[in-house]
């Protein structure tokens, strides 16, 4: 598990660095609408959906700001575990951890800025999706929640 996490930082400190840096990282995609159904309500987001390889090694690196109901939304095609981290990374970021039937599996709260610590999804999934740090617990966002997008199976 050791040799393969390695492997996995390798690559996408490769592929950060083959994406170029800031300039690279200011492309936008276009936003694409996003609900998630909490205890609460529905919660509507515009997502920028990211599947290259490049794409999802870049991320949001560099960006300074996020709009408050924006976020991006990675896809891995199929569910495995994956490991985030937030280098070149300015933005305090919640991280859904998101299966291929839309049920969200984990969260993590407030990723530090710029810290290379690894952030696992402790189970197969098919997406993140990344948002404000703390607006997921400010909307009542929690594991277990679902998430609608054309990526997921209906359920």
């Amino acid at each position: 598990m050791a040799a393969r996490r390695a492997f996995l930082l390798t690559a996408a400190g490769i592929l950060a660095a083959a994406s170029g840096g800031p300039a690279a990282s200011e492309s936008r995609k276009p936003l694409e609408p996003l609900q998630i159904l909490t205890r609460r309500g529905i919660e509507e987001f515009l997502v920028e959906l990211v599947a290259s390889p490049e794409e999802l090694a870049r991320g949001l690196m560099f960006r300074t700001e996020l709009p408050e109901r924006q976020g991006m939304l990675f896809d891995f095609g199929t569910e495995q575990p994956v490991f985030f981290w937030m280098r070149n990374t300015f933005i305090p970021l919640d991280m859904l951890f998101i299966g291929a039937d839309g049920v969200i599996r984990h969260l993590h709260e407030n990723a530090v800025p710029l810290s290379e610590e690894i952030i696992p999804s402790r189970y197969p999934v098919r997406a993140v999706l990344e948002i404000n740090g703390g607006l997921a617990r400010r909307l009542g966002i929690r594991a277990g929640d679902r998430v609608r997008h054309r990526i997921f199976r209906a359920g």
